[in-house]
C-alpha cells in the first residue's frame, strides 16, 4: 500500500523513508502549522543535493497561484496538496502545472459526493481528513493542516469517488490491519497520509513506530 508521511522536517528521516521504499514525503508550507517547514532547518538547497526518488509533496492552504509556482520551483516538488478553501478554478489552475491533490475534510453529517463534485474536472486527487475536531467553534488554523483525529471512513463505503484519493485524519500506528481490510472494499483508495501519531515532537518522526507500522501494513 502506498504510504505518505506528511510535516517531513529533517533531512535524514526523507532518506530513511527513501530507503524504506516510501513513496511520498510531505513538507508543509503553512506559516500557521507547526511543522512549516521554513521553522527549521531543511532547505530547499538540502533536498535538491540529494538524489531521492521519493515524491515530495508541498502542503498548502489558501496560498496565492504565484507563491505555490515559486514554491513547486525551488524546492522541486512532484504534488501539491490544497488544504484550504481553495475553489474548483483555482485547483484547475494549479493542476495545469503539477500534479495537484485537494483536500476535504469530513465531518459526521457530510455529503461526501456533494462536497468532491464541483472539483471532479479540476484537480488530480483528493485526499480525506477529519472535519473540525468535532467542535464548530474550532479555529479553523489550528486544524487546516489536520486534525489527528479519525473521521468516520464508512461514509465513503457507498461514494462514487471516480478519482484516485489519499486517506488521512489521525491514523495511527493501530490501524494497518483496519486499513489493509478498508483498502481491499476500496478501489479508488491511492494511500494512506500518516502524520501526528508518528512523532514524537511536531516535525520530528518516532522512526521505529513508523517502521513498526509499514511493515505490518503491507506485510
Amino acid at each position: 500500500m502506498r504510504v505518505k508521511v506528511c510535516g517531513m522536517t529533517r533531512l535524514d528521516q526523507i532518506l530513511q523513508l527513501e530507503e524504506w521504499g516510501v513513496q511520498f514525503a510531505g513538507l508543509i508550507f503553512y506559516p500557521k502549522s507547526p511543522r512549516y517547514i521554513k521553522k527549521f532547518h531543511l532547505s530547499a538547497i538540502d533536498l535538491k543535493r540529494e538524489k531521492m526518488n521519493i515524491n515530495r509533496v508541498g502542503v498548502f492552504v489558501n496560498a496565492s497561484l504565484d507563491e505555490i509556482l515559486r514554491t513547486v520551483d525551488a524546492w522541486r516538488l512532484h504534488m501539491v496538496q490544497l488544504h484550504g478553501d481553495e475553489s474548483p478554478k483555482f485547483c484547475e489552475q494549479v493542476s495545469n502545472h503539477v500534479n495537484t491533490v485537494k483536500a476535504f475534510r469530513i465531518g459526521e453529517s457530510d455529503n461526501v459526493e456533494w462536497k468532491i463534485f464541483p472539483y471532479q474536472e479540476y484537480t488530480d486527487m483528493y485526499l480525506f481528513d477529519n472535519g473540525w475536531a468535532g467542535n464548530a467553534s474550532a479555529d479553523k488554523a489550528a486544524v487546516y493542516g489536520g486534525s489527528g483525529q479519525h473521521f468516520n471512513w464508512n461514509q465513503l463505503d457507498k461514494v462514487r469517488v471516480g478519482k484516485p484519493y489519499m486517506l488521512s485524519g489521525g491514523i495511527c500506528p493501530e490501524d494497518a490491519a483496519r486499513l489493509r481490510a478498508f483498502a481491499a472494499e476500496q478501489k479508488d483508495l491511492f494511500a494512506v497520509d500518516v502524520n501526528s501519531r508518528f512523532e514524537v515532537a511536531p516535525g520530528v518522526k518516532d522512526m521505529n513506530k513508523l517502521k513498526l507500522f509499514l511493515d505490518e501494513l503491507n506485510g
